[in-house]
This record gives C-alpha cells, sequence and structure tokens, in this order.
C-alpha cells in the first residue's frame, strides 16, 4: 500500500507532465517567453515530459524546473524569445535532428557519441547516475539484483550504466520512455529495482517525503556510477550539428552571466538543494 502511494504522488509531480504530451506531440498548453528580443527570432527549444526537478508540468499544464528556469533566465539575458516544446526525450532530439526544433534543453548528459550528432554548449550541470529500490524489498546492494528484472529510461545515462553492469549482474532489463511509468513499474513489484540520474532519483524520494510527512521510505538508492566513469557526465544544451551556432553563443553568454550575477545558484538551489 505504502509503495501505491508513492507511485500517487509520483503521478501528482511528474505523470501528469507525461500526459500533457503523450505520443511525442507537441503539449497543448507550452510556456512562451517573450523577452523584448528580434521578433524574428522565436526559438523553438525542445524538452522531456517529465524529468523532476529539471523539467515537469504543475497542475496547469505549466512546466517548471532547473532547465525551464535557466532558459528563462537566459533567454531575458540575452533578449530572445522562445517557444517551449515538451514533447519527451527522444522526441526532443529527433525534433533538433529534423530541424522542427532549434535546440533542446532536458537534463542531456554530454557524450562523445552524441557530440557527433550535437553541438553542445557549456555543461551547466554535473550528474552522476544510480540504482534505486523499493525500500522495504531487502535489497540492498548490486549484487542482489542477479537474475531479477530491472526498469531503465530510454535513451539516458543511467540506462547505459545498467546495460554495461547486464551481464555481470545477470540482468533482465525493460526499457520505458519516461520516469513515471518506470518508477511505477518498481513500486507495483514488476521490476525490483530502477536506474536514474541521481539528482531525479533523490528529487523523487525527498518529494514524497515532504508532501507525505514520512521519510521517503519507498525508494532507497542502493548503488551509484563512480563520479569518475563515463556514466557520471555533465548536462548540456543543445543544438543540430554545424547548425544554431547563434543560439548557441546565447546560451553560454547567457549562462555565464548568469552565474556571475547569482542567478544560476538561486534556480538550482531552489530545486536542488534539499537532494545533495
Amino acid at each position: 500500500m505504502k509503495f501505491r502511494q508513492f507511485g500517487a504522488l509520483l503521478s501528482g509531480t511528474l505523470l501528469a507532465a507525461s500526459l500533457v504530451a503523450c505520443g511525442g506531440q507537441s503539449a497543448d498548453t507550452t510556456n512562451q517567453a517573450s523577452t523584448g528580443g528580434d521578433a524574428d527570432k522565436t526559438y523553438v527549444i525542445a524538452t522531456d515530459t517529465a524529468f523532476a526537478p529539471f523539467e515537469y508540468a504543475e497542475s496547469d499544464g505549466t512546466y517548471v524546473g532547473v532547465d525551464i528556469e535557466l532558459l528563462e533566465a537566459i533567454a531575458k539575458d540575452q533578449q530572445f524569445d522562445y517557444d517551449l516544446n515538451p514533447v519527451g526525450f527522444d522526441a526532443a532530439l529527433q525534433n533538433v535532428q529534423s530541424g522542427q526544433a532549434d535546440g533542446v534543453i532536458a537534463g542531456m548528459s554530454i557524450t562523445p557519441e552524441r557530440a557527433k550528432v550535437f553541438d553542445f554548449s557549456e555543461p551547466y550541470y554535473d550528474s552522476t547516475v544510480c540504482c534505486a529500490v523499493a525500500k522495504d524489498s531487502g535489497v540492498s546492494s548490486l549484487d542482489d539484483l542477479k537474475g531479477q528484472n530491472v526498469a531503465v529510461k530510454n535513451g539516458t545515462m543511467s540506462a547505459d550504466w545498467a546495460n554495461s553492469i547486464k551481464d555481470e549482474y545477470e540482468l533482465n532489463i525493460t526499457t520505458f520512455d519516461d520516469s513515471p511509468t518506470m518508477y511505477e513499474n518498481v513500486t507495483t513489484g514488476n521490476s525490483v529495482a530502477c536506474f536514474e540520474d541521481t539528482p531525479v532519483m533523490s528529487y523523487a524520494i525527498s518529494q514524497y517525503a515532504t508532501t507525505d510527512g514520512k521519510e521517503g521510505k519507498d525508494f532507497s538508492i542502493i548503488a551509484e556510477a563512480d563520479a569518475s566513469s563515463e556514466f557520471a557526465t555533465p548536462y548540456g544544451f543543445a543544438v543540430n550539428k554545424d547548425s544554431n551556432a547563434e543560439l548557441l553563443k546565447k546560451f553560454n553568454d547567457g549562462l555565464a552571466n548568469i552565474k556571475a550575477d547569482g542567478t544560476y545558484d538561486k534556480i538550482v538551489n531552489k530545486y536542488i538543494q534539499s537532494v545533495n
């Protein structure tokens, strides 16, 4: 019963986001920013639908989170307008590659493979990946997962980590398109564990504790990839390879400016201070 309550909370804070943009289509309600810039330079920025605390939808369909507020602050600093298009992680990357979007900000890890397809900004957040289980599952280490079903989110570094240790720990991996559905797969007992970016999993645990007045008992992080490994990578804003150099420069210049004036720290601490 306890696990189902946690799944319900995640539905309130995260699952609503996936419902807003199901099927990889543009959301009916998107954040729009007008900064008084050149009206002919309104950029389309794609993002994920449910990746709290970086992006997620509130009950009215408005998107919030670290990525959303950083983008807003950078756009204001650099005087450009944009339309936010929450379509899901895979669709966001595809939209940029196909020219349907000018850029993507979606907790996207900067990797050598992706750098062959995208041009990345300077890193705006350093992340690690982890493995989490239901708190009362009796699982306390990766060794306990041998022969068990585990859940991952498609196209993520955490999924890459799971696949890299799949043979060693005899993991049976099921892939999902969004975090809420992946979490639900664990809370209902279909999978024993899930692999996720550490700040995202920590945020989900802290939100359960804050909302329910308990101690985040439903999920527990049992392992984390080494901070020096290939799976601990920074997040970056991205545009299509050899395209939109102007937008990339604006993002980098704006990021440097909001770091210098303290805006960056205020935004990150607003969402992540309780989960570090």
